[in-house]
């Protein structure tokens, strides 16, 4: 894979670094292979104990939180994180192939996602830890903390595809919807629905979810609308299936800090706002709709 934007760098399919405006160096992270732009770094939260004794009916608990993707978090970026799982990469070629049939290519979709949020929950939940009683004796254990609002918003309507599996992924989540249409013509963003709250709970955490990150305009609105609910860029992850240096650079430029896990990068976006060689319109794809994008 290589990917550029103007003429200021290139990517291949190992682990990547770069900045707006450098060439690209290597890293070895772990556990995935990923771009970076210079930005702020995430803040971690620390979250206070409590315990209480243990029986065969209670849980002794203690809040912790784990670090956000180690110590990649102390530089300054944005990251981009490509995992390479090879079932990320065989459901991106069934998406790829435009020979595959509306319910395939949706089912493959959805299993995309379920791979990329759990790639993007590693290390991210808060987590309660302690002793509960097992049927053969005393066991440690470890859960997600169910004080911590966990949200996936998926928007409309390729993003419900995306995000079909979610909830067999995170525990406990909910889901807020968010219809963004593009213009054929300006290919400008509008809202058309936004079932969004008012403002997120304290200690968020939201997944946002969208299949093609292509001119960028969709998924800037969405940020927008999230930063206007009082989350900040550290509360949220952007999801998705393909991703082209446009959307990524505006990103970059007004949300750093921000992570995004996408299942490929490709390099370079049409002048009808599609990625080459991308997958299509995902919407289409996925519902069996109208194909006026291969005109």
């Amino acid at each position: 894979m290589e990917c550029s934007i103007g003429n200021t760098f290139r990517c291949s399919s190992d682990t990547l670094r770069f900045g707006p405006r450098q060439q690209c160096s290597r890293l070895n992270p772990n556990p995935s292979s990923f771009l970076s732009f210079n930005s702020s770094p995430i803040l971690a939260q620390n979250l206070g104990a409590s315990s209480s004794s243990v029986s065969r009916r209670t849980i002794r608990v203690r809040a912790k939180m784990a670090a956000s993707e180690g110590s990649i978090n102390g530089s300054n970026r944005m990251l981009v994180f490509v995992p390479p799982h090879p079932l990320i990469k065989h459901w991106i070629s069934v998406l790829r192939n435009d020979q595959t049939p509306c319910p395939i290519f949706r089912n493959a979709i959805a299993e995309l996602g379920r791979l990329l949020m759990y790639e993007a929950a590693r290390e991210w939940l808060p987590t309660v830890v302690g002793e509960i009683m097992s049927p053969m004796g005393p066991a440690s254990v470890e859960f997600i903390d169910p004080r911590e609002p966990i949200a996936v918003v998926p928007i409309l309507r390729a993003g419900l595809a995306l995000a079909e599996h979610a909830s067999s992924v995170l525990p406990a989540n909910k889901i807020y919807h968010l219809g963004v249409s593009r213009d054929e013509k300006t290919l400008l963003p509008s809202v058309y629905l936004n079932k969004l709250p008012d403002e997120f709970p304290k200690n968020s955490r939201v997944f946002l979810v969208d299949p093609v990150l292509a001119t960028g305009g969709t998924i800037m609105a969405a940020m927008d609308l999230l930063k206007e609910r009082g989350l900040s860029v550290q509360q949220i992850k952007v999801i998705c299936a393909i991703a082209a240096p446009p959307a990524l650079s505006k990103l970059n430029e007004k949300f750093p800090g921000l992570h995004v896990y996408a299942g490929i990068i490709d390099p370079e976006v049409n002048e009808k706002g599609y990625i080459i060689p991308g997958l299509g319109d995902a919407g289409d794809r996925s519902f069996g709709t109208e194909t006026h994008w291969m005109k």
